[in-house]
């Protein structure tokens, strides 16, 4: 139990925030539930998953993975490194509950990463939050939940665990502004069994508020950054190091065929980049493709950018099979981006989709991810491979018509 001292009696306001926190974690009683783990980055967010769990007398074993050494791990917006696995300590110490450090730094490089400047390397945007929740959070870090007991992993993420008739579903988060369902696709069907996501139903405001109430050194600690080991400097510096491959000079060439100038490396370019092209054509030009085995960034005028197909690889899949059912299927194709209407044809034997987009979408990157929604429900998700520039002509339904990929991404 969280020492009473570190926190005041709750008012009308917070006594509401703490019932929906403490509703949403579909756990047995504490006298009969047994350890939970709570994932510490050292943010407001887990700080505040932790702390709460504790005053509602749950035993919580705080775990915080060491991702990365450096510079980085002492700036502010980190996470899993430095001064924020302090600031997990001093969380755990003042709540009450213990608290271990685990060395992942090298099965993060390996699995987050090397691939993320590998991606630079092959022309591709990469997304490394759903990496490392793929991996290192949601695989390693659960199963090292399970081996010490655990009732549960419980997260700071923001997206709504649910039941239904059929096992617990995922949902947006209720604040529209950090939802995380986007980055969290690629979890298992087993995974969120054994996964708990409290915050998930609350406001931002309303987990500061809880920070506040709780009395955490952390409160009003800035939001971590989305690329959070590349440090103070340049993504290309960082990159420069392990995929020099990504800095080759090569051609920038016009969609109709002119040659245009010389480039200093791929890993400066990205789908949809207007700036920093530096050309002296009088109509504005975007990178509209970029081919690593040549080298050669193509660009084009805005409407070369617009796509109606992605195909997809690593395709996960969070209902079962037979849940296969006459619904809309909406996808998106960034974390920001609003969702659009489309059809998916899957394959299941290998975990590829092809998804026609009922509106062209411009600026699609190869690398990103596309997750599939039905409203709020969370269906799955998969990394764009290729993207279309026409439409596909068969004219299948606007629903899973095959066979749903599921299980896990691989």
């Amino acid at each position: 139990m969280i020492q009473q001292a570190t926190c005041k009696a709750p008012d009308p306001l917070v006594r509401d925030v703490l019932q929906r926190f403490r509703q949403s974690l579909d756990l047995p009683d504490p006298s009969v539930c047994g350890p939970v783990a709570v994932a510490m980055s050292g943010g407001v967010d887990s700080s505040v998953t932790g702390a709460a769990l504790a005053f509602f007398g749950y035993q919580v074993v705080g775990i915080t993975l060491k991702l990365y050494s450096g510079t980085s791990s002492h700036r502010p917006g980190t996470c899993c490194a430095g001064k924020d696995i302090a600031d997990a300590q001093k969380v755990a110490f003042g709540a009450g509950f213990s608290h271990y450090v685990l060395n992942y730094e090298q099965r993060f490089h390996d699995s987050v990463i090397k691939p993320f400047t590998q991606s630079y390397a092959e022309g591709k945007t990469p997304l490394p939050c759903v990496l490392c929740n793929q991996t290192v959070k949601f695989s390693d870090l659960l199963s090292h939940a399970q081996t010490l007991g655990c009732a549960a992993l419980v997260t700071g993420h923001y997206i709504q665990r649910i039941q239904s008739p059929k096992g617990p579903r995922l949902y947006r988060g209720l604040d529209p502004a950090k939802d995380q369902s986007y980055f969290l696709f690629a979890t298992t069907r087993e995974e969120v069994d054994y996964l708990r996501f409290p915050l998930g139903g609350l406001h931002k405001k309303e987990t500061r508020l809880l920070a506040d109430f709780l009395g955490l050194c952390v409160a009003e600690k800035k939001e971590s950054q989305d690329i959070c080991f590349v440090g103070g400097g340049r993504y290309d510096d960082f990159i420069r190091k392990t995929s020099p491959e990504a800095f080759v000079k090569g051609p920038i060439t016009h969609i109709d065929g002119r040659h245009l100038g010389t480039h200093q490396g791929i890993a400066h370019y990205t789908i949809g980049q207007r700036r920093g092209l530096n050309l002296n054509e009088n109509e504005p030009l975007f990178v509209v493709n970029i081919h690593p085995q040549t080298h050669e960034v193509r660009v084009g005028p805005k409407e070369a950018l617009f796509c109606h197909a992605l195909s997809l690889e690593k395709v996960n899949w969070l209902l079962d099979p037979c849940e296969q059912t006459s619904r809309t299927l909406s996808v998106k194709v960034r974390s920001s981006g609003a969702c659009h209407e489309a059809r998916a044809l899957f394959d299941a034997k290998t975990h590829t989709a092809l998804v026609s987009l009922r509106e062209p979408e411009a600026g699609v990157a190869p690398g990103q991810a596309c997750v599939f929604y039905d409203d709020d429900l969370l269906l799955g998700g998969g990394w764009i491979h290729t993207t279309h520039q026409h439409p596909i002509k068969k004219q299948e339904p606007f629903l899973c018509s095959a066979q749903p990929v599921y299980g896990h991404a691989s």
